[in-house]
């Protein structure tokens, strides 16, 4: 039997649980952190929190157990909150096969460290060769309604990888495999920020004209701190990078584009962040990608005004103020 975990049951977990049991997986178990959601998923087929409309595969169920959840798994899939994965990892990151392949579908930068989520996971002691991100323009509930979608599967064992792309290919959800992690992940981390400042200018009734500008300079920033890590320019240019970042900025089904938008309309951060089940990445990992770029000398005032709104220090308006008042340059990325 070719079983598949996934840790983490909110949105795009619960999706890419579907897209596992649409091919040739026997099982796919979610761990959730939740009783009635584990009941949920596995008794009514049906995620009551993320994406209830969607009736699950019948080869989906839950637990709240991570052994129970992990147990004899060929893949391991983690969908945690970024900021909380190295908390997660040290709870039950044991109970993983130690010849499993760990697959990251999360996007974002651990504060305090600066480090990306596979090198949170590398560090809870996974070898590199077992690490695949998956990264692209994913909105998950498209994705649950079987819309046709791209992704980027990454490794840098490409076997690991294309075994991953083969478990994951569907009619709906086309994977195509690179060995450029860390382009991959910086682009889905920084994208994050970037929607807020994009919903940010939405809300205060800017037009197209100013979201294509914070886009496209966004993806210049995101371009100038992946090459200072190493990361293939063309990735970034790719699903990963300008792909994922038009569907964040772009859909008001992006929780990074909704929290900016309510930023600009006057909304506190703090009342954002009391919601349920609206899990921002942008806001959590904007002070880490900023502190990121300084430790490797890459200006990125998007990314910067975001995380100032963000603490408080200044407001949305105030933002575009500073961003069109910067001196002018030559455009060259």
């Amino acid at each position: 039997m070719t079983r598949a975990a996934i840790f983490g049951a909110g949105s795009w977990g619960t999706a890419f649980a579907q897209i596992l049991a649409d091919g040739e997986l026997d099982a796919v178990t979610l761990w959730a952190r939740r009783e009635e959601v584990a009941r949920g998923i596995s008794e009514q087929h049906r995620n009551p929190d993320y994406l209830s409309e969607v009736e699950l595969p019948a080869s989906v169920s839950a637990t709240t157990d991570p052994a129970a959840a992990a147990e004899g798994a060929e893949l391991v899939v983690l969908s945690v909150p970024s900021q909380s994965l190295r908390d997660n990892l040290a709870r039950w990151g044991g109970v993983i096969p130690k010849d499993a392949i760990v697959v990251s579908l999360m996007k974002g930068i651990e504060l305090g460290t600066g480090l990306r989520m596979s090198e949170v996971i590398e560090a809870s002691g996974v070898g590199s060769e077992r690490i695949v991100v998956v990264s692209g323009p994913n909105l998950s509930k498209e994705i649950a309604q079987r819309q046709p979608a791209a992704s980027v599967v990454a490794g840098v064992d490409h076997t690991a990888a294309d075994r991953v792309a083969q478990l994951v290919s569907q009619p709906y959800f086309r994977p195509y495999t690179q060995t450029d992690v860390v382009g991959a992940e910086i682009g889905g981390a920084v994208k994050n920020v970037i929607a807020l400042a994009v919903g940010m200018a939405e809300g205060l009734g800017y037009g197209d004209n100013t979201k294509s500008s914070l886009i496209t300079r966004g993806l210049a920033e995101t371009t100038r701190l992946g090459q200072a890590l190493g990361a293939e320019p063309a990735t970034l240019m790719g699903l990963a990078g300008v792909g994922d970042l038009i569907a964040t900025c772009m859909s008001p089904l992006s929780r990074n584009h909704r929290v900016g938008v309510s930023l600009g309309q006057g909304t506190g951060i703090a009342e954002l962040l009391s919601l349920p089940h609206q899990t921002a990445e942008g806001v959590k990992s904007c002070r880490s990608v900023v502190e990121l770029a300084a430790r490797n000398g890459v200006d990125m005032p998007i990314c910067e005004g975001v995380t100032a709104v963000v603490e408080g220090r200044v407001t949305p308006e105030q933002l575009t103020g500073a961003l069109m008042s910067r001196a002018r340059k030559h455009e060259r990325g």
